[in-house]
């Protein structure tokens, strides 16, 4: 009888899935021992790939080397390499072996952590682990058993924006709902703020009408004055604030809203403040980057993603509440299958965010912060940062560019003085290069190209070979 004639009950047995596994990690030891030599940015055209794959529903199941195939032919060309240490685009994506092992064993573990009870490991894990981020990361103590795991920022502040309906309509709102409500909410946030907190005012009812843009200024901070004033206008006007967000580190160029002075401006009005550090946040585990944390103690709530620049897959965003119970009140719903004898007892994290399931993704976060401890976590984000100051160095010198703003920890933002144009053309030329991966944005009005460095394996030699590339693909830009 053929291997795949017959389907067995887990669509393989367990000596298929051995041989299978012991092959795909071996695969993916590879592949990231030599990811560079891929080119970075995926070259197929839009429906290729599912033209490649397209075939008719199977009847019966397949055998494993045909799939493994058809991944290897047909997947692995539409994949930008995200792990490449030339990958300098959006933001850092870091896939260290032992988290990767983490998520193996969480699937293989096939668990549901909506209730303590389902799986007591899963949610003790989580609040220990989110304990040792606290430490890590010096937080406030407040946030020390005040911590969940969500997927990412953007599920993050949707909960925050929720906690801060709430509270501003005294807990009434998901009783009566926002239309019986006389008074419009409003949320502010910075115009370089990212785009979740739009999203999430559009989730939540408010809407985006209802959002308010604070100006930032000529490094892209919030303008505390401005926010002040829009806050002031929406009262005058019969509306009632609800939400305020600052960003520690802006998307298009890491720029650090001054936390202190908005969270005192929250605290006088009475609106919840949260504090979105997705990635910079990560750079509080040294100590000489902690004043961008400034002010976080004012914070009702604050995220920051592991799953960018600590050495953890994605996804995994860790969320704290300064005062838990407000969150779970938000939230929670209590259906009678739900309910369980040791409710009172333990943390039943259901309640502490959109999704009721949930995932063991504390497990990986644990296994990488045993794997590199504290201060290899600390190398690795001071070796990024010192790569580009370099960097930005090399810009400077190089009276062809110019710095688009003032480099941000790991980010440094650049364009040609030529203008726009060129600077488009450079970018396009770049990534058409498939030897690094860069991205864009607008500052000031201007077009900007933005470096990231973040990944694993990036180190100098793929930093100057970048710049190198640049300055070459500079010149034929402004010699055409």
């Amino acid at each position: 009888m053929a291997e795949n004639e017959h389907t067995p009950p887990l669509g393989m047995t367990a000596e298929q899935f051995r041989r299978a596994g012991h092959d795909l990690i071996d695969w993916i030891a590879g592949y990231l021992e030599h990811v560079e030599e891929y080119g970075v940015l995926s070259p197929v055209e839009p429906g290729q790939v599912r033209r490649a794959v397209e075939r008719p529903l199977p009847a019966e199941g397949e055998a494993w080397p045909a799939l493994w195939s058809d991944f290897q032919q047909h997947i692995i060309p539409g994949i930008t390499h995200w792990q490449s240490p030339n990958f300098f685009a959006y933001f850092p994506a870091n896939a260290s072996y032992p988290a990767i092992l983490g998520e193996l064993l969480s699937a293989g573990l096939g668990v549901n952590g909506m209730l303590w009870s389902c799986s007591p490991a899963v949610t003790e894990l989580e609040t220990f682990v989110l304990d040792w981020l606290v430490e890590l990361l010096a937080l406030p103590a407040h946030f020390r058993g005040a911590g969940v795991i969500q997927d990412t920022a953007s599920s993050a502040s949707l909960c925050a924006l929720l906690c801060g309906r709430e509270q501003a309509l005294d807990w009434r709102g998901n009783t009566l709902g926002l239309a019986d409500q006389a008074a419009p909410l409003t949320a502010y946030t910075s115009d370089q703020a990212h785009s979740s907190i739009e999203k999430a005012a559009m989730i939540a009812g408010i809407g985006r009408e209802n959002v308010r843009l604070v100006p930032s200024n000529a490094v892209g901070a919030m303008k505390p004055d401005e926010l002040q004033r829009l806050i002031s206008q929406d009262r005058s006007a019969g509306r009632q604030p609800c939400f305020i967000s600052a960003t520690m580190g802006t998307t298009s160029s890491l720029a650090m809203d001054p936390l202190r002075t908005i969270g005192r401006i929250a605290a006088e009005e009475n609106i919840w403040f949260h504090v979105d550090g997705a990635m910079a946040g990560t750079a509080l585990a040294c100590p000489e980057f902690r004043d961008i944390g400034d002010g976080l103690e004012l914070a009702d709530s604050f995220c920051v993603n592991p799953h960018k620049w600590m050495l953890t897959n994605f996804d995994l965003d860790a969320f704290y509440v300064r005062q838990p119970q407000r969150l779970t009140r938000t939230l929670s719903i209590l259906p009678e299958y739900l309910r369980a004898a040791q409710s009172d007892e333990v943390v039943n994290y259901r309640d502490w965010h959109i999704p009721l399931g949930r995932r063991f993704r504390a497990l990986k976060l644990w296994f990488v912060i045993r794997t590199f401890g504290v201060e290899g976590i600390r190398r690795h984000i001071r070796e990024h940062v010192r790569l580009a100051g370099e960097f930005a160095r090399w810009v400077c010198e190089d009276d062809r560019f110019e710095l688009a703003a003032p480099p941000s920890l790991n980010l440094v933002c650049f364009r040609l003085k030529a203008g726009d144009g060129p600077s488009e053309a450079l970018l396009h030329a770049l990534n058409r290069s498939g030897r690094i991966h860069l991205t864009h944005t607008r500052l000031s009005g201007g077009y900007a190209l933005r470096f990231c460095i973040g990944q694993p394996r990036t180190g100098e030699p793929h930093v100057r070979a970048a710049w190198t590339l640049i300055a070459e693909a500079a010149r034929e830009v402004l010699e055409d």
